[in-house]
């Protein structure tokens, strides 16, 4: 009995990579067994020139379709060469490297992946041709007057539960149609690769309901919150002692490290991270425990307990996965293992 392979992968799009999609159908012999490799051509994916535009996916992570159902899978791949070896498009293998480096510290992520609806040009809930009331009662919200999109939220949930993604919650967001999903905790790989099959599968949720979602960091200008992706980050040293966790957070504020993450925080980053709205300014880092208002917060009970974990308030929604779990990987447990905090 045959059956359908979903081929997920990123694409080379500037700024903001699109995920791209297409089905294999596999033999009953290709059960249980390694996934085959698979082309596409990339010149239609900004990936390649059309004179050399074969490219070679990689299957990665592979998981239940919840959409397709029966004994269909979904399957995130890498971008490889014809030679095997990685795109330059391809964040992952940089991460791999760095997480294989350090995985004696443990390193775990959670990921808050907050998201807008949209229905045509207008964010869900904005009526034409003017605005909803301001912000204030739409978090956490219930009721048809405050919440926008709930029956695709329960859907997408549904639908990562079914695939075994590792979601940890959802939650209505500041502004009408802005909403949230978390992922983790898991090691740094796990979390990029779970997060990216749960980004195709809102977008692919979002369809069945005529609506589409956007990463974007500030969908609507003014005075209505942007959409981030908050990290939450720890080490088995910041688990078990408050000394790492300032080790931690000053290690982000060293230097260049501020500029050199903020710029790998997603496009538009300038335009969310005003030091308004819950965030701190693009250009200057702090640190602050139960600080929203921070560059990086400390969540009060980890105060209270001396150990725990720090949550990077700084990316965008926009932000490459792979690549926020590299950096913090790279610049903490470099500054823990350099302090012996390990």
């Amino acid at each position: 009995m045959s059956f359908k392979a979903e081929y997920i992968w990123i694409d080379g799009t500037e700024p903001t990579a699109k995920l791209r999609s297409k089905t294999k159908i596999l033999g009953n012999d290709a059960k249980g067994a390694e996934l085959p490799l698979w082309g596409f051509d990339g010149s239609s994916t900004n990936q390649a020139e059309g004179h050399a535009s074969d490219l070679v996916l990689k299957p990665v992570f592979s998981c239940p379709d919840p959409i397709r159902g029966g004994d269909d899978i979904l399957v995130l791949c890498e971008v490889l060469g014809i030679d095997l070896t990685p795109h330059a498009s391809n964040t992952r293998a940089a991460l791999a490297e760095v997480a294989e480096r350090f995985a004696a510290q443990e390193p775990i992520f959670g990921i808050e992946q907050e998201y807008t609806f949209f229905a045509g040009t207008r964010p869900l809930g904005f009526p034409e041709g003017g605005f909803p009331a301001p912000q204030g009662g739409y978090y956490c919200g219930v009721g048809a007057d405050e919440i926008f999109g709930r029956d695709v939220v329960e859907a997408h949930l549904d639908n990562c539960l079914k695939a075994g993604l590792g979601i940890s919650g959802i939650n209505a967001e500041v502004m009408p149609g802005q909403w949230e999903f978390q992922v983790g905790p898991l090691a740094p790989l796990e979390v990029a690769d779970q997060l990216w099959v749960a980004r195709w599968l809102l977008y692919r949720t979002a369809e069945d309901f005529g609506v589409s979602a956007t990463l974007d960091p500030k969908p609507v200008k003014g005075d209505w919150n942007g959409a981030g992706a908050h990290t939450n980050f720890s080490t088995k040293a910041m688990r078990e002692g408050y000394d790492a966790i300032i080790t931690a957070c000053e290690s982000l504020g060293e230097g260049s490290k501020p500029l050199d993450h903020v710029k790998n925080y997603g496009a538009g980053i300038d335009d969310r991270l005003t030091g308004l709205h819950e965030t701190a300014p693009w250009n200057e880092y702090s640190y602050g425990v139960s600080d929203r208002g921070a560059s990086v917060r400390i969540p009060w009970q980890v105060e209270r307990d001396g150990k725990g974990y720090i949550e990077d308030r700084r990316p965008n929604a926009n932000v490459d996965p792979y690549v926020v779990t590299r950096l913090l990987v790279d610049t903490c447990c470099a500054a823990l293992e350099k302090a012996g905090q390990v």
